[in-house]
């Protein structure tokens, strides 16, 4: 992308480095295990939430900000998910964003990476607008992933070279691909923000200078998803700064599957020192880097 750094962690390149039947089955356990954990999710809600929406004690505690919330189902979703890799893939590492774990670029092993709730937010406030990713990487790169829009019961998922789709709850499939726009200027553009003030107050700096060069801005909330709708056609790009490799593993390759261009972090950086993470339809990306690149958003923006 024009103006913005070449991820050193690329997706969708070198499709023969992984073969078609071991990138299948990849992704066949990440579309097990993120599904198996969206029911979780989906059940475990209305129990722990009840109908008012008032949080059971206990339920919800934070983590980093005061702003920042983990709820006990994010701790069961990603329980439930490491204990089914402990049976799919006995040995393989996980990193998760409730339980840790370390990951290796330089490691030919596949390594998972775990969102067990990505816009816990959202689920907090009952807003449907929440998913779980689970991604598998070897040398610090996707090669096969799912995302599962919990409300919505829809699976999105990729496997390195075999493109990417959406499946419905009824099980219609659907083969994504990247909206045809040409023009930045009538590009919908979803963006995120994080929980620091510093870098919430550099963020809404660069958006006032990005709003008035794109169609519209949207913010739904959950990088995963916002990820899949690049691919899907429902925004033409996304972009963010301070994701663990846990928020966009999966979502990246779905991107880049249905002809996305990518800037990413390297896997192993950590959310916190605010790279950039952008996801672009083709015929926008070189446009979009450019305006990012005049804006400042192609620098880092720590959380402090």
């Amino acid at each position: 992308m024009g103006g913005v750094p070449h991820s050193t962690s690329p997706v969708a390149e070198d499709s023969a480095a992984d073969p078609r039947e071991t990138a299948s089955e990849l992704r066949r356990v990440a579309v097990e295990l993120a599904e198996r954990a969206a029911a979780h999710v989906r059940a475990r809600r209305p129990e722990v939430f009840g109908p008012e929406g008032a949080a059971a004690d206990g339920a919800v505690q934070t983590k980093g900000h005061a702003t920042d919330p983990v709820t006990v189902v994010d701790t069961e979703s990603e329980e439930l998910i490491r204990g089914l890799l402990a049976e799919r893939r006995p040995g393989d590492p996980i990193v998760g964003e409730e339980g840790g774990g370390s990951l290796s670029a330089d490691d030919d092993a596949v390594h998972w990476v775990v969102d067990p709730i990505d816009g816990t937010v959202n689920f907090l406030y009952g807003i449907p607008g929440y998913a779980v990713s689970v991604a598998a990487l070897r040398n610090g790169q996707p090669v096969a992933g799912a995302v599962v829009d919990v409300a919505r019961e829809v699976t999105y998922s990729a496997a390195r070279g075999l493109g990417a789709t959406a499946t419905a709850a009824d099980g219609a499939v659907e083969q994504l691909r990247c909206n045809p726009v040409e023009d930045l200027s009538m590009a919908l553009v979803a963006t995120g923000f994080g929980y620091g003030r510093h870098r919430r107050a550099r963020q809404a700096e660069m958006i006032a200078l990005v709003l008035p060069r794109v169609r519209d801005i949207r913010r739904f909330g959950a990088a995963a998803l916002d990820l899949c709708h690049v691919a899907a056609g429902r925004v033409d790009a996304y972009y963010e700064h301070g994701l663990h490799a846990w928020d966009w593993g999966a979502g990246a390759l779905i991107a880049a599957e249905a002809g996305a261009r990518l800037t990413l972090p390297p896997a192993t950086a950590s959310g916190t020192a605010g790279d950039l993470v952008v996801a672009a339809a083709p015929g926008i990306a070189a446009e979009l880097g450019a305006l990012l690149a005049e804006v400042g958003a192609t620098e880092p923006i720590p959380d402090r």
